[in-house]
């Protein structure tokens, strides 16, 4: 069950050669979704192979450098024929701004565009096995991060317990992973603890967007498997992200430590840092000491389940 990350965008509001304005896309076995959608957005995808093909948008917050990209995709996406709905999920109270840009220049989209607002800590996608939530963050305006969060899987089967106690090959394996009890050859009854281990845990990706450090983020990314956390500015810049309500990327690595996360992607990196960014990763890693990332667009990584060998 594979969870894809492709960062399309890790510059700051002015974008650079190097890097674009901000963009994630998150493929989850199929489902596709952009966390962000800014100026540049398409091509981005273009060059990095994600395609068009996007289901849900998470719309943090209204800055330019972060919604400037939706109304060139979505007539892109009309003139490739699109016909399905895409839902824009965005911040509470931004809803009619969202429909606007939209509608850029008086262009009717030739598809279904559903704008929802979902509040911090609110559901904003409720799927089957897995759900995507807001949660509160602190910029210039409202604003708002996004948790993905998968259910809990079935513990590991014990295929040779299961033998042992009589249950014959077939389908009733599959029951017992299921949670049913079955029925052994000698008629017993076989219980599902018997032969299925404790539930295990699914994936967390955590997105912030722009954000000062703040104590909901380390509630929401807590044993997240990948938070990715504004990091506009190095140590040098403190203030300036303070009066610009964004993090250094020490603020986003102590974020990441106290939320025991197990790897850091540090994004949305000023202009200031296009010749030489490592000053960032070099404050995070400084204090956070799980894996520490310092995307490049287009760079693509997986994110593996919590218990992978």
């Amino acid at each position: 069950m594979s969870l894809r990350v492709t960062f399309l965008g890790t510059g700051g509001a002015v974008p650079t050669v190097e890097r674009a304005a901000s963009a994630v896309f998150v493929n989850r076995e199929g489902d596709r979704f952009l966390f962000d959608c800014g100026e540049g957005t398409q091509r981005e995808m273009m060059r990095s192979g994600t395609g068009f093909a996007v289901d849900r948008v998470f719309v943090s917050h209204l800055h330019g450098d972060h919604v400037l990209g939706i109304p060139g995709l979505v007539q892109t996406l009309g003139f490739n024929d699109r016909t399905d709905p895409l839902t824009v999920h965005c911040p509470p109270g931004t809803g009619d701004h969202l429909r606007d840009l939209v509608h850029a220049a008086g262009h009717d989209p030739a598809f279904p565009v559903r704008i929802e607002p979902v509040s911090p800590g609110e559901v904003a996608y409720d799927a089957d096995e897995y759900a995507v939530r807001a949660f509160e963050t602190e910029h210039r305006t409202v604003s708002q991060g996004y948790v993905l969060e998968e259910d809990d899987r079935p513990g590991r089967f014990d295929r040779p317990k299961a033998e042992e106690l009589g249950v014959p090959v077939g389908p009733k394996f599959g029951r017992l992973h299921e949670g049913e009890p079955v029925e052994a050859e000698d008629g017993t009854i076989v219980e599902p603890e018997q032969v299925v281990g404790p539930p295990r845990p699914g994936r967390k990706l955590v997105y912030t967007a722009d954000t000062r450090p703040r104590e909901t983020t380390v509630e929401a990314a807590e044993d997240a498997d990948l938070l990715i956390h504004d990091a506009t500015f190095a140590d040098d810049m403190a203030d300036r992200a303070r009066d610009t309500a964004h993090s250094t990327g020490r603020e986003a690595g102590s974020i990441a430590a106290r939320a025991n996360a197990k790897r850091l992607a540090l994004v949305h990196i000023s202009s200031r840092y296009a010749a030489d960014a490592r000053p960032i990763r070099r404050d995070a890693r400084e204090a956070f000491d799980g894996e520490c990332l310092l995307p490049d667009d287009g760079d693509l990584i997986e994110v593996p389940f919590p218990d992978a060998d």
